[in-house]
């Protein structure tokens, strides 16, 4: 059948509602309260979390389909339908629409690439938005500062000197007159100090410990490691990395609102820069990636630090609605 021109405007602003809410997403804004309105949004009709699969099948796709991407946007931007849609919600459409409001559920809870905080992080106790930062104090004689996208929880814990780092990074100072140890809950692993100046930081499944001062004992899968002043370590599912030597003033240079490069791979300087400004960039030539950079950027400023590697770097960037920047 022949689809009505109301029912297609009406798709288009389902379409436009989607990507709003994409947007509202990643300004770093967004709260709990915004992920139930996003669950009811979706739970509509099979058209709106099908609607909100797709767009965030966009943000997600362009990554690896990038030069596609940037092919595309070149010649007319949106590509006409193979066909007209039906004005009948078929068998196949109910149990398809039922399929993306999983999956729209599935993204509230793990956000492809990061581009927005997860229900378990907008749950959290404390959390700073993009390129935010701030100071807490969650427990009695423990200095805590946190990064940009951090979500902390207390929960029972705190009162025994326990809380768990769901996502981002904090530094914890751990006052010498406090006589109880206190814990840092990353992704499965334990980081405690009775006396230390330590930084955590999780990505994805792995947990970066660094200590800055004193020492730090972390543990993970039934394994200890040990870090003196000036060490870092990682772990994940596959267990602990090396223990590695750091130099604090590039290893904390974030709480002084800097990024500082020492000949490091242009790739890493990106995925950086991603997490201090709402949107994202996206690095399309592997072979830029591996260039190293050397120099200091400040976390307030991202967009002044991008406009910098282009130059340097001679990168041709595209901007796209929501943040998005092609490099290539």
């Amino acid at each position: 059948m022949i689809e009505s021109d109301q029912h297609h405007d009406e798709l288009s602003a389902l379409e436009r509602e989607a990507h709003a809410w994409i947007r509202r997403l990643t300004s770093g804004e967004a709260r709990a309260s915004d992920a139930a309105a996003l669950r009811r949004w979706c739970g509509q009709s099979p058209a709106h979390a099908a609607a909100f699969s797709e767009a965030s099948r966009f943000w997600k796709a362009f990554g690896p389909a990038g030069q596609s991407l940037l092919a595309d946007s070149r010649t007319t931007g949106r590509r006409a339908p193979a066909g007209g849609r039906t004005a009948i919600t078929s068998r196949r459409a109910i149990i398809g629409g039922a399929l993306a409001a999983t999956a729209a559920g599935i993204m509230v809870v793990h956000p492809p690439l990061d581009l927005w905080p997860s229900l378990f992080e907008l749950r959290a106790d404390y959390r700073t938005g993009v390129g935010e930062q701030r100071e807490v104090a969650v427990v009695d004689g423990v200095a805590v500062q946190m990064n940009t996208r951090t979500s902390i929880s207390l929960g029972s814990g705190a009162a025994s000197g326990t809380v768990e780092l769901i996502a981002g990074e904090a530094s914890f100072k751990v006052a010498d007159r406090r006589a109880e140890t206190f814990s840092v809950i990353a992704a499965g692993g334990r980081t405690t100090s009775t006396g230390a100046q330590f930084d955590v930081r999780v990505d994805g499944a792995s947990v970066c410990v660094t200590c800055l001062a004193n020492e730090a004992h972390v543990e993970h899968l039934a394994q200890q490691v040990v870090l003196k002043s000036r060490q870092r370590v990682t772990y994940g599912d596959g267990g602990f990395g090396d223990v590695v030597a750091i130099y604090p003033s590039i290893a904390a240079a974030w709480q002084q609102g800097l990024i500082i490069c020492n000949m490091t791979p242009l790739a890493e300087v990106i995925g950086e820069l991603n997490r201090y400004r709402s949107g994202r960039i996206v690095l399309l030539n592997a072979e830029f990636g591996r260039s190293p950079v050397n120099g200091r950027f400040r976390i307030d400023r991202p967009d002044e630090a991008l406009l910098q590697i282009e130059r340097a770097f001679g990168i041709r960037a595209r901007s796209l609605p929501g943040g998005l920047v092609l490099l290539s």
